[in-house]
């Protein structure tokens, strides 16, 4: 397996340290997925030695700070192995029986829903849902399969009555959608590790405006820290293996009917106003009711026109 770029940076100034900055750059190369959630004193604690030693060891190796040296250990954990490496990892581990492969993917879902009910994840999800509920457009930023997350959000978001933008373009392409953003909005961040350049210039757009920033990632959360305004932590399955993506779509329809129930009204309204557009377009619709009830006090039942 290619050397990830702490372990290059390592290799190559490891001569130069002390003895002690060596046995905590090993101890960090060791524990890499712990490194990234702890604090200085427990990344010390690894080796046995003090933050002045890290802060030392964190210059020796070229970095200007605890969360560049955080960085790089993000992407050897999530983004260092090749997709075809990934997929032959998840084959070797879940078999090529039919029947044990469906239950393997099952188990590693059902692992990935039993950690949205974290009461950590809980608390930020009411503010995340919070967040969005104030603002008058949300923007949401993805690429590649977390684009076609973003996609799906926008499309029920806009059906609630929630204006939304996708943000799924990559390269200078992506430039014409930032435009749109204005303050009194929020963005929406699908992310992992590594922190590339798209995700950087749409962070430095929505801090240019004030605008706050939900993020929704597995691994980039601590890089963010103090530049989001909350992190929804949704498992996306182990390092180093495919990438699995239900979890992702439970939040996402968790977060639609969140805000649909905040302002019930509004989207109760939106969800009659599209069915009424689709029997225009097709008459059939007008068979399955385009609006909703009324219930005997005149106010609007909990019944929604159906979806497809």
């Amino acid at each position: 397996m290619p050397q990830g770029r702490f372990d290059m940076r390592m290799g190559a100034q490891l001569a130069q340290m002390s003895l002690t900055e060596q046995r905590l750059a090993r101890a960090i190369a060791l524990h890499k997925d712990r490194v990234v959630l702890a604090s200085a004193t427990q990344i010390a604690d690894l080796a046995g030695t003090s933050d002045a030693t890290l802060l030392r060891m964190i210059r020796a190796l070229g970095y200007e700070t605890l969360a560049e040296l955080r960085e790089d250990l993000l992407s050897d954990l999530t983004g260092g192995s090749a997709p075809s490496l990934r997929m032959q990892m998840s084959i070797e581990e879940a078999g090529t029986d039919p029947a044990l492969l469906l239950a393997h993917v099952v188990g590693i879902q059902e692992d990935h829903l039993a950690a949205l009910r974290a009461p950590a994840l809980a608390a930020a999800f009411g503010k995340a849902l919070e967040v969005l509920a104030a603002s008058a457009t949300v923007h949401v930023f993805g690429l590649g399969p977390s684009g076609a997350m973003a996609d799906y959000l926008c499309l029920q978001l806009g059906r609630v009555g929630r204006p939304s933008r996708a943000l799924t373009l990559s390269g200078i392409g992506l430039a014409d959608p930032l435009l749109a953003m204005r303050t009194g909005d929020v963005l929406v961040l699908f992310a992992y590790a590594p922190l590339y350049r798209e995700v950087r210039v749409v962070m430095d757009r929505a801090e240019g405006l004030g605008l706050p920033v939900v993020l929704i990632s597995d691994s980039l959360g601590p890089s963010l820290e103090g530049r989001v305004t909350v992190t929804l932590d949704v498992p996306r399955g182990r390092s180093e293996h495919l990438a699995l993506h239900s979890a992702t779509m439970v939040m996402i329809e968790a977060l639609v009917l969140g805000l649909s129930a905040h302002d019930r009204d509004r989207a109760l309204d939106a969800l009659d106003d599209f069915a009424s557009l689709r029997a225009a377009i097709d008459g059939a619709w007008t068979k399955r009711g385009t609006r909703r009830r009324k219930s005997p006090d005149n106010s609007p039942a909990a019944e929604m026109p159906p979806s497809p």
